[in-house]
């Protein structure tokens, strides 16, 4: 073959990959343009959570650790008439003046369709969970006063799906009030002010909390 015919051949090689590359550019960016429109014309909006309940099973103070065991009724709705969530990952912990104090627990992913409503009822523990003193001493003075404040955390990734389209993963953050407050029967207290632990006034959950969602 001779160099010009050769020459033509790379030349022509070129503008076919060229423009095969080109073309497929072009259509990537117009499924992109597509599904950015589609996107912007629902507006998908986060999801809603709400605590339902808290149950504070037990409380052992330690110095400097705490161990705590409870369970937490947790919902969530998806307010959206045509965008589906996918819930890839949610971390869940209740947290005391910001201070963790259970490890956090992992929910099973799961799809959520078009305005349903989810509801997890895990059990969190932490034991022996470190602590600044002044936090063990505050939740001892807390519950002798009949009252004690806490945070449900849930950490975790979404993904919005409209039709066959998923989205890419977003971090949601969730944080629920939980007051919880005197009552009849009795909360075991391990390592209280005495050191002989046994039993405080129960702390009953007082009432549904809607929770704060951030991204």
């Amino acid at each position: 073959m001779s160099k010009e015919k050769h020459h033509k051949h790379e030349h022509h090689l070129r503008r076919c990959c060229g423009g095969f590359a080109a073309c497929l550019l072009a259509l990537v960016l117009i499924v992109a343009f597509i599904a950015l429109v589609v996107y912007l014309a629902l507006r998908p909006t986060k999801p809603s959570f709400f605590l339902q309940d808290l149950q504070l099973r037990s409380v052992d103070l330690g110095d400097p650790s705490l161990s705590a065991t409870a369970q937490v009724t947790l919902a969530s709705r998806n307010p959206n008439d045509h965008v589906g969530i996918f819930y890839r990952r949610l971390d869940v912990f209740v947290t005391y003046r910001d201070e963790p104090v259970t490890v956090p627990i992992s929910l099973p992913p799961m799809y959520q369709g078009h305005r349903d409503v989810t509801i997890w009822s895990p059990v969190l523990s932490g034991q022996s969970v470190p602590v600044a003193a002044y936090v063990a001493d505050a939740m001892k003075q807390d519950i002798a006063a009949g009252y004690v404040a806490l945070q449900v955390k849930v950490d975790g990734r979404v993904k919005w799906k409209v039709g066959s389209w998923v989205s890419g993963s977003y971090h949601l953050f969730v944080s629920c009030p939980a007051m919880l407050a005197a009552g009849p029967g009795g909360v075991p207290l391990g390592g209280g002010p005495n050191g002989t632990g046994g039993a405080v006034a129960s702390l009953k959950f007082t009432q549904p909390a809607g929770c704060t969602v951030g991204t």
